[in-house]
């Protein structure tokens, strides 16, 4: 594979040495690391080449990653396929993993351009590939299917979609893209935006992301900001709930809306973030209120937890429990006053309600909802309500996942190391059911786990909690048959 150095193409380096040496040459250095029973390695490998092609004057270097252990190590590679980048004989970037446009992208920035003065990039590939590279991947997508290295090349966003959410943030001046309407928010969050802004009485526009997944989740990455509610002003993201409210009572919002020109309704002065009143009676607004923030985690339901009277608070009472949370409930069959007062209060008409330090968070749909996406915990855990897992907990989580559980680069079925390949296929020829995790995936667990085991490589094989050993050991107990004995003691 390769031969010959600078000037298009790829030289195998076979020594430390040899290397030092390309590296202080001057020019820049893009060296591959690869490995002969790793296909994505494989792969990367003709993008690398032809890449070689259009950045004639750096050296393209390629080592056998486990055949030169001394250069792996020199600059901490792991797996395959891994790039290092020099430049004036520095390491200034490295990638990890089968990422076409990655690579390119990181190539032209130590290189510079293909043609200097020209853009040379397709958009596919980012700023960097030339016609070779968009080929060569363009195949092994083809090869591939819809394997990793075809999804790496799309844009990542439908352009269609794209127009689509840029027209909607810029229907209005101030667009807000919440859960709801602003006559039936369907989360507290957002009912907050909505009276901080007809506080500041500027005219906004509304857009319901419950009515259409598309735009929720495209929303997400075209601003890149993961929750809703979203506002906007003149096309602009200003933030979400926090951020408003902040910008509200410092008075920054209100600068913000005059500096560009966005219609104000009235010219009355806000009144400090209160909604409008409620019509309520003073004595049940105070009750209401004393009710709400009587638990840091309240619910308003039908019936009580052990013996729910609809299947919605049955629902939301699960969660709750799922999530291992302490909570408070209230029995609205048993009280009229309570039942039809606070769906004024909060105007929300349904039940249950679920309530976080005093703010509504909704009903059961939007609960659930919560929940699978993980934004639930999260809400509770910033709230001070769960206690924020420690890393070692997390550790000691994902060793119990399993009877047997490995702790390996890439996965059973795509191994990124000789060894974690070799303690796979030990483990399968032996019949022994195991999890596995992907140390490649997550530094935090990969440097923690060294700590946490007293044990500085991977992979790393355990047995009900415990530390079995790495590659070595695995495949010593696997020859003197004790492999299968040891792992279901």
């Amino acid at each position: 594979m390769g031969g010959g150095g600078a000037g298009g193409s790829v030289k195998d380096v076979k020594s430390k040495a040899e290397l030092d040496g390309l590296r202080q040459s001057g020019a820049p250095v893009i060296l591959h690391f690869w490995a002969s029973w790793c296909e994505p390695s494989k792969h990367m490998d003709q993008v690398f080449s032809h890449l070689s092609t259009d950045f004639p004057n750096s050296h393209f270097l390629r080592v056998e990653a486990e055949e030169q252990p001394e250069i792996s190590e020199e600059y901490s590679v792991s797996a395959v396929p891994s790039f290092v980048f020099f430049k004036d004989g520095k390491v200034v970037d490295k990638l990890e993993g089968a990422d076409p446009s990655s690579l390119a992208n990181k190539v032209a920035k130590v290189a510079g351009s293909i043609n200097p003065g020209e853009a040379a990039v397709p958009a596919s590939l980012g700023m960097a590939a030339g016609p070779t590279v968009l080929e060569t991947v363009q195949d092994l997508a083809k090869v591939n299917g819809s394997s990793q290295t075809g999804n790496q090349v799309q844009t990542g966003f439908d352009d269609n979609l794209k127009e689509r959410l840029q027209q909607l943030i810029d229907s209005h001046q101030v667009m807000l893209f919440m859960k709801g309407t602003p006559e039936e928010p369907k989360c507290g969050f957002s009912r907050k935006v909505v009276d901080v802004l007809k506080n500041e009485k500027v005219k906004f526009g509304t857009f319901d992301i419950l009515s259409d997944n598309e735009v929720r989740e495209g929303l997400k990455k075209f601003s890149n900001w993961p929750t809703f509610p979203q506002l906007y002003c003149k096309g602009e993201l200003l933030g979400g709930c926090d951020i408003v409210i902040s910008m509200h009572e410092s008075g920054e919002l209100k600068e913000v809306f005059k500096d560009h020109g966005v219609d104000i309704v009235g010219s009355e002065p806000g009144t400090g973030g209160t909604s409008e009143p409620t019509g309520l009676s003073a004595n049940l607004d105070s009750r209401l209120q004393s009710l709400i923030n009587s638990s840091p985690v309240m619910l308003f339901m039908k019936g009580k937890p052990d013996e729910p009277k609809c299947g919605f608070s049955h629902k939301v009472v699960e969660i709750l429990k799922q999530e291992k949370v302490d909570f408070k409930s209230f029995d609205i069959l048993t009280d009229d006053d309570v039942r039809q007062g606070l769906k004024v209060y909060s105007n929300w008409s349904s039940y249950p309600q679920l309530y976080i330090k005093g703010e509504l968070i909704g009903g059961s749909d939007i609960v659930l909802e919560m929940q699978k996406s993980g934004e639930l915990q999260k809400i509770l855990t910033d709230k001070g309500i769960l206690k924020k897992e420690t890393p070692e907990d997390r550790l000691r989580s994902l060793i119990s996942s399993s009877p047997v559980m490995l702790f390996m680069k890439g996965t059973p079925d795509a191994p990124r190391c000789g060894f974690s390949s070799k303690v796979v296929n030990a483990l399968k020829e032996e019949g022994v059911n195991f999890g596995s995790f992907d140390i490649l995936t997550d530094d935090e667990v990969r440097q923690g786990l060294k700590v946490f085991s007293n044990w500085p490589t991977f992979p790393q094989l355990y047995y009900k909690g415990e530390l079995i050993g790495g590659c070595d050991i695995v495949l010593e107990l696997r020859n003197n048959g004790e492999l299968k004995a040891t792992l279901s003691e």
